[in-house]
Order: structure tokens, then sequence, then C-alpha cells
């Protein structure tokens, strides 16, 4: 999608006569929505910077201009782009990135990052050179026109408001490879940016190859179904077994053939916490990839999407595998079957509208299943932990029957994780009274569970464990507040129980379950679902408690900077026993799902004593 279009004569006329950002905006409000102010005068800043640059009759009146390209499968915008032919006859098109920065400087430590003022604050962002080489990139890997050398792209960034003496914070090192690559000018580089332009527009192409870069056939590219397949590779992590490999050459099955007849097809894939959701997702991503059709691993929560995409690309420098990782609010603006496959883990986590606020669509699985031909559903419904996960089997079930689509059903069965123990799993549901089992005496498998009177002592236990391969992580009960302060100073403990003192995961990172330092970290739910650890040490809030012979629940102990029961005192004004029906599902899932992340063992300590009591009666039961 492309917000204004034009050839470099109007667009001249329309920068002239100060309309540009009139127009800009007219047209963005017509296809996308509303704007704020600062991008409104962005555009009006930038467009007078442009058209200092294409002022001249060396680069063809006719030649064409897009401005905020949407690239298709993603939300990302190309700022500008000019099109034409060079003087091949080849068509080119010169895309580029423009910021309003006046200065910024470098963050040595972090690949293709810098830090710089924005919205009132300074944040770390990527280096414009990375962000639009990274876009070349993602055009590149999914549009057969770039691909078939129909059309050639060229990169560059613009920093029109760039102080010179901040020129080498960043162009040096260590930049160098993407300046390298998409070319840097800065303030007063008008003229040098016009001479790159003009390398490649020699003669006006009245925005056609503009034309095959919007409406292009998306596909992936060779180089890409090659990568993915020699990275998948040896890797054991994502080995196949059982029902997983029954499931897997069905999907594939459905998934091209439904490629072949265009009907829509659904298909939910049930399974408890280990039995291979994620492995069987990963595995069919890069099988369809290889296959030549689109696909995307969706799921509401970044945790999972950034430790499997770094994990599937352990030794290798391809950026571009980000790209097939994407949240489940994607989709809001797709068009139908604009994907050939969405595959979707931790289904059980979607929410109806997406958006910082909750305000922008109208159902993620409704999206979901309209943006694909075949969207396939991973989910566990006792895994939700969130009062707004709507993720359900029913819900599923009635976009997919109002969309037409043929549904199938599966099961996983083959539990991998607690040790392969699917007794502990139901002792577990029996003891903190999710459901009654027929293992309310204990489970019978060579699984390690422990019971810590200290958390020190469980810290302890769990950094010796750690040492072993870094797969061993502290988890906790979101009952302590996540301070704007701490979020990136580990000397700031949030959590304080005693002599234990800990910080919650750092926000700095997106990979807390595999980063070497997050051992001295706790991570929470949020962090942690739908991923998996060798051992893990629960600490158990006092949002869980043992009182009078029951397991009971406590809203009122959850943290204020939790946001998963946010509007259950409102709820409880109304209908108390609903409001505590919701806290019990949810904060009993919440530490279900905490309990079950370890393959070998989970050691945990109540911070009520009465709880901890329990559960050690309720262990002793069967192993005195």
């Amino acid at each position: 999608m492309i917000i204004y279009e034009a050839i470099k004569k109007d667009f001249v006329e329309d920068v002239l006569n100060d309309s540009i950002a009139d127009k800009i905006h007219d047209q963005y409000k017509l296809k996308v929505g509303g704007i704020n102010y600062s991008e409104y005068m962005a555009w009006n800043n930038s467009m007078q910077h442009m058209y200092k640059v294409l002022d001249t009759n060396t680069i063809p009146d006719d030649a064409g201009i897009a401005i905020e390209f949407k690239i298709p499968l993603t939300s990302n915008r190309i700022d500008f782009m000019i099109s034409g032919y060079d003087s091949y006859g080849e068509g080119s098109v010169v895309i580029i990135e423009l910021k309003q920065w006046e200065c910024a400087t470098k963050v040595a430590e972090k690949d293709g990052i810098v830090k710089t003022f924005i919205n009132k604050s300074i944040v770390e962002t990527t280096h414009p050179c990375y962000q639009i080489f990274s876009y070349y990139n993602l055009i590149y890997d999914f549009n057969e026109s770039v691909q078939t050398g129909k059309v050639s792209i060229y990169p560059c960034a613009y920093l029109h408001n760039f102080i010179t003496k901040c020129e080498k914070e960043i162009s040096d090192e260590p930049y160098c490879n993407y300046v390298k690559e998409a070319p840097l000018y800065l303030k007063g580089g008008a003229i040098k940016l016009r001479e790159f332009i003009q390398k490649y527009i020699n003669i006006g192409d009245n925005k056609k190859n503009l034309y095959e870069i919007n409406n292009g056939k998306i596909r992936p590219s060779k180089s890409l179904q090659d990568v993915l397949l020699q990275m998948l590779k040896g890797k054991e992590e994502f080995f196949m077994i059982d029902s997983q490999k029954v499931i897997y050459e069905d999907v594939l099955f459905y998934g091209k053939k439904s490629d072949v007849d265009c009907k829509k097809r659904v298909m939910i894939v049930e399974g408890g916490p280990g039995t291979g959701k994620s492995v069987l997702a990963i595995n069919l991503l890069v099988q369809f990839i290889s296959k030549g059709m689109v696909t995307q691993y969706v799921s509401k929560n970044s945790a999972p999407r950034n430790v499997y995409s770094t994990k599937l690309k352990e030794g290798y420098n391809s950026r571009q595998i980000n790209h097939l990782f994407k949240g489940s609010g994607s989709y809001v603006n797709s068009k139908e079957n604009d994907l050939s496959v969405l595959l979707v883990d931790e289904a059980h986590r979607l929410n109806e509208k997406s958006g910082l606020f909750r305000n922008i669509g109208e159902n993620q699985v409704k999206e979901i299943i309209n943006a694909s031909q075949l969207s396939v559903f991973f989910i566990d419904e006792n895994q939700k932990v969130y009062i707004t996960d709507i993720g359900s089997k029913s819900e599923i079930e009635k976009h997919a029957q109002n969309s037409g689509a043929e549904i199938y059903y599966y099961k996983l069965e083959s539990q991998f994780r607690c040790n392969g123990s699917d007794g502990y799993l139901a002792w577990l549901d029996d003891v903190i009274d999710i459901k009654k089992t027929a293992n309310y005496d204990g489970f019978d498998f060579d699984f390690d569970f422990l019971i810590f009177d200290d958390p020190v002592e469980l810290k302890n236990i769990i950094e010796e464990k750690n040492k072993e391969n870094n797969k061993s992580r502290l988890v906790a009960g979101y009952c302590w507040n996540w301070v704007q302060e701490s979020k990136n100073d580990p000397n700031i403990n949030d959590i304080n129980i005693g002599d234990f003192n800990i910080s919650w995961n750092l926000g700095n990172t997106s990979t807390w379950a595999i980063d070497k330092e997050s051992i001295n970290e706790a991570g929470c739910i949020h962090t942690c679902q739908g991923l998996e650890f060798d051992y893990v040490g629960v600490i158990i809030g006092p949002d869980l408690r043992y009182e009078d012979g029951q397991v009971i629940t406590d809203y009122n102990m959850r943290a204020k900077t939790d946001y998963s029961l946010r509007g259950i005192k409102t709820i409880a004004k109304e209908n108390p026993l609903k409001a505590q029906e919701i806290a019990d599902e949810i904060i009993k899932n919440t530490y279900r799902t905490l309990m079950t992340r370890g393959q070998k063992g989970c050691y945990i300590y109540c911070c009520d004593k009465g709880l901890q009591e329990y559960f050690k009666r309720r262990l002793h039961m069967f192993k005195d």
C-alpha cells in the first residue's frame, strides 16, 4: 500500500504550493486512520528537504514518487521512494529512510543500535542504515519482481537535520557495514544524495516500477528457503516424534492443497505443556517457506518469537528471519488470503482487539483466519493467563465457520517436558485445584520436584543447575511491582522476601530466557510462557494461599504493574462471584504454566506458609 504517489513534477508542485503534508495526511486518513501532529510536521519538514534534492533537470520529471509505502506482510513503512530506469534501461527504485534527528550516540556493544532523542526521551533504536537495509532485504525476500531482476532496489538514509559534528557517532565503527550497504547522507548532503539517485534513475517510468513493487507477486526467495533449511539441520531441539510428525504431515498436506484449490482451511491443534506445539510450528514454518509458500509464525507474547528466531539463526547472519515471526495484532489491515499459512502458537493468548490500548481491529482470531488460506492454531485452554485472553476452541470454530473454512481437529499427546510425566501435570492440576484427577496420590515418574523453605536456597540451586548449560531459570508470580527505575538496572531489587532480593528481568533485552546474565533476574509469566528450561525455580507469591482446607486466590495481592487482571475490581463491584471465578482461573493457570516450564525439575518456594505445608503434605503422601 502506498499512501501518496505521484510523478516527480507533481510532487515538486505540491511542495511549492505547501500542500504536500495535507495531501499525505488526507490519503493516510483515508487508507489507514488518523495521525498525530508530530508526524504531520515531520512530513512537512522532510518533504521540503526532498524537494531540494529532486529540484534538478537531471532527474526526470516523470520519475515515480511514493511516500509512506507499507511493506507487504508487515506494518513497516518506507518513507520515500523514487522509481525509473537506469542508463541500461533496467527498472530501478531508490528507497530512502528519512529522519528528523539532530544528533545520536553510538551503542558499540549492540549490533545496529544507536541512541537518540525520540518522543521527549533518549532511547535506543535501530541505526537508519540498518533499518532501510533490513527493509530492502524484506522486499527482496518476498517480492518476485525484485528476485527475478525485473526491478532493482537501492537503499539509503537521509538525516537532513543531523549536525556534522556528531557524524562519527553514526558513520564510523560499528556501523560501517550498514553504511556501505545503504549510504548515509546528513545535513548539507542534498547534492550528494541527488548524485546517488542519478546513478539509478536516468529515465522516467511514470510510476511503473512502483507498481511492480506494490503489486508484485509475494513469494519467499530461493535464498531464504535454502538458508532456513540449513538452519534447521542438526538442531535437535526442533526434532519431531510421534504425534508431532503425524500432525506435521497432515498440516503440510492441507497447506499445499489450499495453495492449489484456494479453499480456506483452519486447523486446531490442542496440546498441554511440553507436548511440542512450538517444535511443530517451527518445523512447519521452515518447510512451508522452503516450498515457496508465504508463511509466518504468530504469537501474542513476544518472548517465544524472539527466542525461537534467535535460536533458529544461531551461527548465521540472517536478519531477515525476524520478519517470519509476527505479533498477533499484525493482521488488522490484511487483505483476504494475503498469506499462504499462518502458524499461531499459544493461540489461547489471542485478544479481541490489538494495539497498546486494545482499540485497533475487530478480533484477532477473525483477522488471522481472514489473512491466510490455511491457519493453524496451537492451543492449550488451561494456559489462559490474562483477563483479555479470548483464544478458545469455540472462538476459533465460530470465526472459521463464519468464513466458510473447512475445520480439522488434532491433539498432541506425547509429553516431552516434566521428564515426560503426564502424571506430574495431572497431580499439579489436582494439588492447586484446577481440576480433580486420578493423580491425587502423586506421580510415578522421575521428575525432580522439591519444596524450599528459603528463597535464597532456591536461587542457589537454580544457579548451580544453570552452570551446566544455561538452561535453568528463576521465575515468580507477578506479586511485586516492576518499577520503571529497575527496568534496566539489575542492582535495583523488585522482589524482596526477608534476606532474598532480586530484580525482575531487565527491559533492555528480548531474549531473557537464553541470555546468560539473566540467571541473576527473575522472570514472570510474560517472559517465559511458551518456553522451557531444564530446571525452573518458582516463587509462588501471596496471590495463591492455603486457608481452611482450600487453595484460594487473592487478586488484591497482584502487583499494580501487572495488567493480566486489569478490570477485575470493576467486575467484582457488579458480580463478586464472577470476579472470583476469573481470578481463580487466571492465577491458578499462571502458576500451572510456571511450574511446567522445566523438563527435568521444578523447585518451589511459597510465600504463604500454609500453602508451603500443604505442598509438603501432598508430596509426602507418595514419597514417604
